[in-house]
Order: C-alpha cells, then sequence, then structure tokens
C-alpha cells in the first residue's frame, strides 16, 4: 500500500508481471529489482516488462526513482561506492542478468548506451565524438569506422547537416544538433537498447520535434527506455508507460491506457495533473 501526496490511501502497486503475455516480444525484464543508495531503499521490488523495438516510458514526479532505475540498466551506479543492487535486470534473448557481477560494466554500457538529460559532446571533432565508442571497443578498421560514423549520423538524422564539416568541433553545433550527435554517439556502437534520459529537457520545441520524430524512427531497429517529466511527450512516443511513485512501480501498461482508463486512482491523479 503506497499512500498519496494529501496522505489518503491508494491502491497497492500493480504486479506488472501480469503484463508480460501482452508486450509482445521481450527485450528485457526488471524483475524483483531493488537498489540501495549504501543503506537508503531507492527502488522497491519493480517488476517491468522491455518489449522489444518498442519505447517504454517512466514517468513520475521528481525523486520517484526513474532515472535510478534507468541507470541500473547499464551499471551507472557501478561508478559510486556504496551503491547496491538486489534481484535481476535481464538482458534476452541471451538471458543474462545485466547487474550481475561476472559482466564487464564497460560491456555492459556498449550494449545498453546512455543518452543524458544535458547533451554532453565530447571535447573532439563531430567525427571523433561518434568513433570513440568504438575505439573503446578495439575497432581499428579505417574503412569499417567511417561507415559506421556515417550510418549512425544518419540514424541520428544529423549526417545531411554535418556531412562537410566532420572535424569541426562538435561543441560547435547548436544545442538540438548536440543532442542528436549524442545520440549517434550512442548509436555507434550498435546497442541493443538505448537509454534516454529526458533527452529534450533542455531544447527548444524544435529540436525537441526533432528529437521525437527520431525517437518514433529509432524503434523500428532499437529498443527504447526513455525518462520524461512530460506527459505529452510520453503520450505521444511511447509504446508503454510505467508510473512510478517513491521508488515503487505504480503501473505498467499500454501508454493508451495510462492516459485514458488507468487501473490505479494515483496514475490518474498524476497524470492529470493533480499532483507532481
Amino acid at each position: 500500500m503506497v499512500t498519496t501526496p494529501t496522505g489518503s490511501a491508494t491502491l497497492a502497486p500493480v504486479d506488472s508481471s501480469v503484463m508480460l503475455r501482452d508486450v509482445g516480444p521481450l527485450k528485457a525484464e526488471v524483475k524483483n529489482f531493488s537498489f540501495y543508495y549504501d543503506k537508503f531503499r531507492a527502488l522497491k521490488n519493480i517488476n517491468m516488462p522491455i518489449a522489444e523495438k518498442k519505447v517504454t516510458a517512466l514517468i513520475g514526479p521528481s525523486g520517484c526513482g526513474k532515472s535510478t532505475l534507468l541507470r541500473s540498466f547499464n551499471r551507472m551506479h557501478d561508478l559510486y561506492a556504496n551503491n547496491r543492487y538486489e534481484g535481476e535486470i535481464m538482458l534476452y534473448p541471451e538471458g543474462i542478468n545485466l547487474v550481475g557481477r561476472e559482466l564487464e560494466p564497460i560491456e555492459i554500457r556498449m550494449r545498453c548506451s546512455m543518452v543524458f538529460q544535458k547533451p554532453n559532446p565530447f571535447p573532439k571533432s563531430i567525427y571523433e565524438n561518434v568513433a570513440y565508442g568504438m575505439r573503446v571497443r578495439g575497432i581499428s578498421d579505417k574503412s569499417l569506422i567511417e561507415h559506421r560514423v556515417e550510418h549512425a549520423l544518419k540514424g541520428a538524422a544529423l549526417w545531411d547537416e554535418v556531412k562537410d564539416r566532420l572535424h569541426s568541433s562538435g561543441n560547435s553545433l547548436s544545442g538540438g544538433q548536440q543532442q542528436r550527435l549524442c545520440i549517434a554517439r550512442a548509436l555507434a556502437t550498435q546497442p541493443e537498447v538505448l537509454l534516454m534520459d529526458e533527452p529534450t529537457a533542455a531544447l527548444d520545441p524544435m529540436s525537441t520535434s526533432r528529437i521525437e520524430d527520431l525517437v518514433t524512427e529509432l524503434e523500428k531497429t532499437v529498443t527504447i527506455v526513455i525518462v520524461t517529466h512530460n506527459m505529452h511527450q510520453a503520450a505521444r512516443i511511447s509504446d508503454h508507460t510505467a508510473f512510478m511513485y517513491l521508488g515503487e512501480l505504480i503501473e505498467f501498461d499500454e501508454t493508451e491506457k495510462i492516459f485514458t482508463n488507468p487501473s490505479n486512482p494515483m496514475t490518474e491523479s498524476y497524470v492529470t495533473g493533480r499532483f507532481g
């Protein structure tokens, strides 16, 4: 049982495992997952499917655990001492546990690439920004790198704008272009899952629209998990939506149902703007 911000009781969090049969083929699955910042339990027994080549949106008020969950997929929390995972985040079809200690975090981050809220191009050329991940993976074939750089920039809808200045600094681009460059950088390692943490929060409306169009196009080839505070954005671009509150998964369902006929009154209160 959880309580609303006003203290009134509401329905218990949904056991999202009942949704597994409804989302189609799975790319990943969060199973009985909890996360601790030292002794603080930030995520509490999360169960959630991630459908293959679909967009899954994580929504909820600030501090609810959305970004904490997202960053667990590629082990970003390993960078800080005293963080701890419990449970599993399975990646299919291999059925490997992404938070298993036997796995190398660098390899996991190549397979589950991250795009952050604020564009963060490296202090390198446009070309080298995109090529960086391939070099980290030990790829040295120049023709292969050139092919993948072009392919990634086209995938991020940026190639036509930068093809004649690939050796210019990535920081010379506009904010929206820088974010698409970061998306290209993430795509260049050919990830299985693309993680996006409020990727349009720092962008103007026109750049936001381009990123949203890009997400819709990218889901044809890659599974996407996106954190957003923008309810309209979640409704526009996602196939499934998870509503989180105080580290718990309150409800998971098809996006249309979450926004038109949610099962939990707390979800309805959030998506209609009554709190959060």
